[in-house]
């Protein structure tokens, strides 16, 4: 879903995150046993601390700067590209309205985005967005999917884009891109799972939960991997940088990893928690009996034993998402996927957008 559009054309993806800047560029191949699609470009820049802080830039000189670097490092032709906004300045909601024609679906849209709101925040203040997601006509009703962002939120993301010299054609969210990368790697066919998508940022894990090819609930949750590298430095008195590597399963400032297990595991079971929480509600409203899968992406899934603890308090499969399963590397080696890895879903989900995507 984007807020903007044009003609069809494969995009630039660009990741802007709290806590790195990433981008990806692909190359379609054809729909041979399904759409194929090759790696050419991936890289990623960091951004300071702060200068993202709970999905708003506050330091536009250092987002841009990490844009342009990013781009000019792998060197990267193509002036479109699509980005994308999560946080709790968005809004999703799926609501079923009666079939009726454009003008009068806009107008109850309009309608039915005023009762989401937060207090004392009116339609003017949200681009608004929406897609017919399936029609009954038996019934005589419609699924309708209805997004909803702080324009604010969204112009200065799109003015750091702007500035960096590229051209935003679609703003997408993070929760659907994170929906369009695990499609794109998996066979069709097969058995339809109740799969948790779950996506650890700096600070915000977005969850999408799929009934077999369909996406049915969306969350944007205030929970990310900086909670780990707070508990770090409060616990055991070392730097931002050292608590980064420590995360990861590196010694860092005469720290082993094992010692600071406690503390990971203290964050990890609390990430847990949100997460039951939510897809409880989910099960609940949804009158599902069963999730089959938990998978897992973005930065902070790489902490250590962080599957092991969801594994445990689920009691389901956990892996972490690989989002070049299906996708050839064509970057003769030079684009780090390996490396990079599940932290680079998002703007991967990004990069399978083309212009005119809604």
């Amino acid at each position: 879903m984007g807020f903007m559009s044009g003609k069809n054309k494969l995009l630039v993806g660009l990741d802007i995150g709290s806590s790195a800047v990433k981008v990806c560029e692909l190359q379609y191949l054809g729909k041979k046993g399904g759409p194929r699609y090759q790696l050419q470009k991936l890289g990623i820049v960091p951004i300071p601390p702060d200068s993202i802080v709970d999905g708003d830039i506050m330091d536009t000189n250092a987002v841009v700067s990490a844009i342009r670097q990013v781009i000019a490092d792998q060197k990267i032709k193509t002036k479109e590209v699509a980005i994308s906004v999560s946080g709790q300045q968005v809004i999703v909601k799926k609501v079923t309205l009666q079939i009726m024609g454009h003008s009068e679906l806009e107008e109850s849209i309009r309608w039915e985005a005023e009762s989401f709101f937060p207090t004392g925040q009116s339609l003017d203040s949200y681009a608004l967005d929406y897609v017919i997601i399936e029609e009954r006509k038996a019934e005589g009703n419609m699924d309708v999917l209805l997004v909803a962002c702080r324009k604010d939120k969204l112009d200065s993301y799109r003015s750091c884009v702007i500035q960096a010299g590229v051209k935003p054609v679609i703003a997408d969210l993070d929760v659907f891109a994170l929906q369009n990368v695990f499609e794109a790697n998996q066979n069709p066919g097969g058995y339809e799972e109740v799969v948790a998508l779950v996506n650890i940022g700096a600070n915000f894990t977005n969850l999408c939960m799929m009934i077999g090819s369909k996406s049915v609930f969306w969350r944007d949750l205030l929970f990310g991997g900086n909670k780990y590298t707070s508990k770090l430095m409060d616990d055991w008195s070392v730097t931002r940088e050292g608590a980064e590597d420590l995360k990861q399963g590196r010694p860092a400032e005469n720290r082993e990893p094992a010692e600071v297990e406690s503390s990971m595991a203290a964050v990890s079971e609390a990430l847990a928690d949100e997460l039951s929480r939510n897809i409880e509600f989910f099960r609940t409203n949804f009158k599902i009996d069963r999730v089959d899968k938990i998978v897992l992406a973005g930065g902070g899934s790489k902490v250590s034993n962080l599957v092991e603890v969801i594994k445990e308090r689920f009691r389901v499969n956990v892996e972490r998402l690989n989002p070049f399963n299906l996708i050839e590397d064509g970057s003769k080696g030079t684009s780090g996927s390996e490396e990079i890895g599940c932290a680079a879903s998002v703007a991967v989900g990004l990069a399978l957008r083309e212009e005119g995507d809604r």
